[in-house]
């Protein structure tokens, strides 16, 4: 049996994060990872996606040019172009990493690694036994109980896809479906949303996802909420979706359907009994700490936590945690609080802190700054299409708890709300800024009344 210090189940965002720490320390490292180094983001997540929404930005201008005197022919996207493109710029980032973790001396074991006992993984023909044990084995979309669910892409599929579909129907409303729907549907293509909940994105605040609801449907994507999608069958040449919604079974052909729902943690072929890890249908029962409640040598991070939202910044934050802790014992505790989050749909949907609806359903005294910017100088001088905020402020204290935006760049604004919920920077103080201008920055004065 073979000694390490820490074994890390994983070689994604959050396991890299883990080793900077632990190697600092002079601990010895084991991170054991059968696919690429970077796992999900920056191979087949929110990196390579991000160039394909940047066509679509482009798609944006273009369709708004005429409102700044500028004559366009219709424009074509060469969608096999774009692939490429994007197969391009991210197919170093595995070797890179490599390097990154040879550079810091930790040995990548090449495999999928399973529990042997509490304190040891067994990978091929190598048993490990370690101190720590990390599970940060990703995620992997949520499988959909739904007959014919085999015909269904998922997003790795649609960023290899080298031919635009001609339709496409999305099953589930969330952040894949919304962002790839859009890019598809400025790209040409027929989009269809069918999402069960009576809401799209369901965790974010209604009156924000109203707003990217409609101008969504307003650049063509058919959207129905409340749906239950009954089955998907080969039809001649399509496929056909077969869903009731209002009491009413209906049909949608399309040539690709994906599965929209959302994904799920990765751990289904880690053994987590033979690891004595209590989890509830694959859900890790953590403590405070990111520790398994069940075996304190075991630490989970990245997407595998249930409590956090899947996103590639915090599976990082998560993994720096798990190696301090590591190092110092069990003292650091993840705050999730003022973290932003972005939908990167076009325009962007930008959020951070609590909905009106959770700061409301939780008695506190809020006072909120609700903007339709569409008709402001600034929205106007780049013809936004929508330009919306919502800032919801405590009323006894005067700080930030929440922000919503739809538009006016608030994909980059959002960090700064994040920045003043952090560290306690009040209403007042961030209308009394001076921000250079003309900029959507500057407009946060506005935004946030005269107090």
């Amino acid at each position: 049996m073979e000694q390490f210090d820490v074994v890390i189940l994983g070689g994604g965002n959050a396991g890299i994060g883990v080793t900077g720490p632990v190697r600092r320390a002079g601990m010895s490292v084991a991170m054991i990872e059968g696919d690429l180094l970077g796992g999900t983001c920056p191979n087949r997540g929110c990196t390579p996606k991000k160039v394909l929404v940047a066509a679509g930005h482009a798609l944006h201008e273009i369709e708004r040019a005429s409102v700044h005197g500028i004559t366009v022919d219709k424009p074509k996207l060469d969608w096999a172009a774009l692939i490429d493109r994007e197969k391009d710029l991210i197919k170093d980032i595995p070797a890179n990493l490599a390097r990154s973790m040879a550079h810091r001396n930790v040995e990548v074991i090449r495999g999928y690694g399973a529990f042997a006992g509490p304190n040891a993984i067994r990978v091929g023909g190598r048993l490990l036994e370690a101190k720590h044990i990390v599970i940060a084995t990703g995620s992997k979309p949520r499988p959909l109980p739904i007959p014919g669910s085999a015909h269904m892409i998922t997003s790795d599929d649609m960023l290899s896809e080298r031919t635009l579909p001609g339709s496409v129907v999305f099953v589930g409303g969330g952040v894949i479906s919304l962002e790839f729907g859009h890019v598809y549907a400025r790209a040409g293509a027929k989009v269809t949303i069918l999402e069960a909940l009576p809401q799209l994105l369901p965790s974010l605040d209604s009156d924000a996802v109203a707003q990217l609801r409609a101008d969504s449907e307003r650049i063509g994507i058919r959207i129905k909420t409340g749906v239950s999608v009954k089955r998907v069958e080969q039809a001649d040449g399509p496929l056909r979706v077969v869903f009731v919604h209002d009491g009413v079974e209906q049909t949608v052909l399309a040539d690709r359907v994906v599965n929209g729902a959302g994904r799920i943690a990765n751990v289904d072929g880690v053994d987590l009994p033979a690891g004595q890890v209590a989890h509830d249908n694959g859900r890790i029962n953590i403590d405070n700490y990111l520790r398994s409640t069940s075996n304190a040598l075991v630490h989970v991070c990245g997407d595998a936590v249930p409590i956090s939202p899947q996103l590639s910044p915090i599976a990082t934050y998560e993994g720096d945690i798990v190696g301090r802790n590591i190092v110092d014992g069990p003292v650091h505790s993840p705050d999730y609080a003022s973290m932003a989050t972005s939908v990167y749909t076009v325009p962007a949907l930008a959020s951070v802190g609590l909905a009106e609806a959770v700061a409301r359903r939780n008695g506190l005294a809020v006072d909120v700054h609700v903007n339709d910017m569409h008709d402001w100088f600034s929205a106007r001088t780049y013809a936004e299409t929508i330009a919306w905020s919502k800032i919801i402020v405590e009323r006894t204290s005067d700080r930030i708890i929440g922000a919503h935006f739809v538009g006016h760049a608030g994909q980059e604004l959002i960090n700064l709300f994040g920045l003043a919920m952090r560290f306690g920077i009040t209403a007042r103080q961030i209308r009394e800024q001076v921000y250079a201008y003309p900029t959507f920055t500057s407009d946060i004065k506005n935004m946030l009344g005269r107090g």
